[in-house]
């Protein structure tokens, strides 16, 4: 099946609009998926210019919406006609996944980061020559296939356009926060970054009780929004002191938790040094940059915890529900993010998002959908 797809011809090349990409066959196990939107997300940047290395030409994009046109025979739990949002892929049967932890799928690698379909096959081509796929979904498309493992069926009232993050940055910052860190009412969050992935995880930290959310970051109208979202305090790092401004907002104590998404060096290290005796720093960035940590003096003496989650250690057909009612609840507005772009602006769209003009880029892939329909 021929598609309309953006393609990424080799490491740091623009997105190209192309109508010639092909789709394999749907399999008995697989989803055909029309492509209503997809988020863009920082991750597809760092794939785009090879930060955490890829095969190219590769489809990007993992933070998809669609409606499902047709299903495989052996599929189950959707059927034509259904609204989902698409997450990543997990097997449900080795150890960590009977675990409740699909995110530490031990085959989660091979699934979502190779290129290929769960069984090695290829997603797309082009001209009879490999493409590679991305959460083996690929959401800058026309039309995907996917696996029930990838989805999660939401209401038709809801609007897609605006769903399709809710499957990794939204789940991402929040997971973090509810799944990992699991903050009782009372204790204190810093958050490093206030991108879509920042401001899920203070929304989230408002949402469990937190005393103290304070966000950082060093574009003032991202701050503003920060505090519209849960944020009790901000700090802008251009022009304060970080550490001391921390230590003034916490009493001189630090903070229990921290979160950094940006993946810059000085502020991961920064997100160690301001934690109180025994807080937790979650460092959730794809980035190829390095940092040190004294194990004697921050992580015995101290008794601080350095730790990574991937995709906030989230179950999808949980997480993301859980965001929709709290959406629905006032808790979550995480719609103040984004800002609709047209399929064929994905360079622009990109590009605001980069240099932090948009939280949270959407594409609108089929213009003519209307919400509620």
């Amino acid at each position: 099946m021929r598609i309309k797809a953006a393609v990424v011809p080799k490491v740091g090349d623009k997105f190209i609009i192309k109508d010639d990409v092909e789709l394999a066959p749907l399999e008995p196990d697989e989803l055909q998926v029309h492509m209503v939107a997809s988020g863009i997300c920082h991750s597809d940047e760092a794939l785009r210019k090879g930060d955490a290395g890829w095969t190219y030409p590769t489809i990007l994009g993992h933070e998809g919406s669609g409606i499902v046109e047709k299903v495989g025979a052996n599929v189950t739990q959707f059927a034509p006609g259904d609204h989902i949002v698409m997450a990543f892929y997990s097997d449900g049967t080795c150890v960590n996944c009977m675990r409740g932890i699909p995110t530490q799928c031990l085959s989660y690698a091979k699934y979502n980061l190779s290129g290929f379909k769960a069984d090695g096959k290829d997603h797309f081509t082009e001209a009879g020559n490999h493409v590679a796929d991305m959460f083996a979904q690929s959401s800058f498309t026309t039309t995907t296939t996917v696996r029930e493992r990838n989805c999660v069926k939401v209401d038709k009232s809801l609007d897609l356009r605006r769903l399709g993050p809710l499957g990794c940055g939204f789940e991402t910052g929040a997971g973090t926060v509810f799944n990992t860190l699991k903050p009782q009412a009372g204790t204190t969050i810093a958050v490093y970054g206030t991108g879509a992935v920042g401001v899920a995880a203070m929304m989230a930290g408002a949402i469990v009780g937190c005393s103290r959310v304070i966000a950082i970051d060093v574009v003032p109208e991202r701050l503003a929004l920060a505090k519209e979202c849960g944020a009790t305090d901000t700090i802008n790092s251009k022009e304060q002191d970080t550490q001391a401004e921390l230590m003034k907002i916490t009493d001189g104590l630090g903070v229990d938790f921290a979160v950094d998404t940006t993946g810059i060096k000085s502020v991961m290290q920064g997100s160690i040094d301001g934690l109180a005796i025994g807080g937790t720093a979650a460092l959730i960035a794809v980035t190829p940059q390095l940092i040190e940590v004294s194990s004697w003096n921050d992580l015995c003496v101290a008794d601080k915890k350095v730790i990574g989650v991937n995709m906030g250690d989230s179950i999808p057909q949980r997480d993301v529900p859980r965001l929709i009612r709290y959406f629905e609840m006032g808790k979550f507005p995480f719609d103040k993010t984004e800002k609709f772009y047209k399929f064929d602006d994905i360079n622009q769209a990109n590009e605001d998002s980069v240099n932090g003009k948009t939280i949270k880029p959407v594409l609108v892939i089929d213009e003519d959908y209307v919400p509620g329909k």
